[in-house]
């Protein structure tokens, strides 16, 4: 399941074209949980069209957006506000004011939906509201048995790059969390952590989808 997957903080770049983003990782707090900054940031080519009338520089043309707060952490943060199951969390840009904040959806034991807002610099609750879904059981179905958590599954990515997003996938066959990470040279990947050994492994799909994507841009 792919629950509103587009990350404003790391697609900012690609929707602009010719955009750089970089991500930067480095160890935390006594429990060796990784603390990170992912950032991105217009190049000076990019904003030279982003100009007003006069001529000047458009202030929202250069946004360096950053989170110190991990994935994992997010999520911890929202549990605490909202208890239930963590279905995914992904680091987004706010319209209002252009905050950075981690977006956790949580299923609570009610079957309500309830998205949590978390500041990515210092972990506090923003705000939350509910949310209408309709694949609450196909979520619980998936879910079933499994031994590795959201916040698990965050921290076992966060050994392949900063993670920007962990989120449940529930369709076909085989299910598992999918989580995107990025390195300090910018790029990104897609991992699928296992629901019950926490393994991660690439997700090969999602690479031959990008080699496919590439051979049309060529042609």
């Amino acid at each position: 399941m792919k629950r509103n997957i587009v990350i404003a903080a790391v697609t900012a770049a690609a929707l602009i074209g010719g955009g750089t983003a970089t991500a930067l990782a480095t160890t935390g707090d006594d429990q060796g949980s990784a603390r990170q900054a992912a950032t991105t940031q217009l190049s000076n080519s990019d904003v030279r069209d982003d100009r007003d009338d006069d001529g000047d520089r458009d202030d929202d043309a250069e946004k360096t957006v950053s989170a110190d707060v991990t994935a994992s952490e997010a999520i911890a943060s929202a549990l605490k506000h909202t208890s239930g199951t963590v279905v995914s969390a992904e680091l987004d840009d706010e319209e209002d004011g252009g905050k950075v904040v981690w977006t956790v959806d949580v299923l609570s034991g009610d079957n309500t939906w309830h998205s949590v807002s978390v500041d990515a610099a210092n972990g506090k609750v923003l705000g939350s509201h509910t949310d209408d879904e309709d694949d609450t059981a196909q979520v619980r179905a998936a879910l079933k048995g499994s031994s590795v958590t959201a916040e698990e599954a965050a921290k076992a990515a966060a050994g392949k790059g900063v993670v920007t997003s962990v989120d449940l996938d529930d369709d076909g066959k085989d299910k598992s969390w999918e989580a995107e990470t990025r390195k300090s040279g910018g790029a990104e990947q897609d991992w699928k952590i296992d629901l019950a050994s926490g393994k991660v492994t690439a997700d090969r799909a999602d690479a031959q989808d990008d080699d496919a994507d590439d051979a049309d841009d060529q042609d």
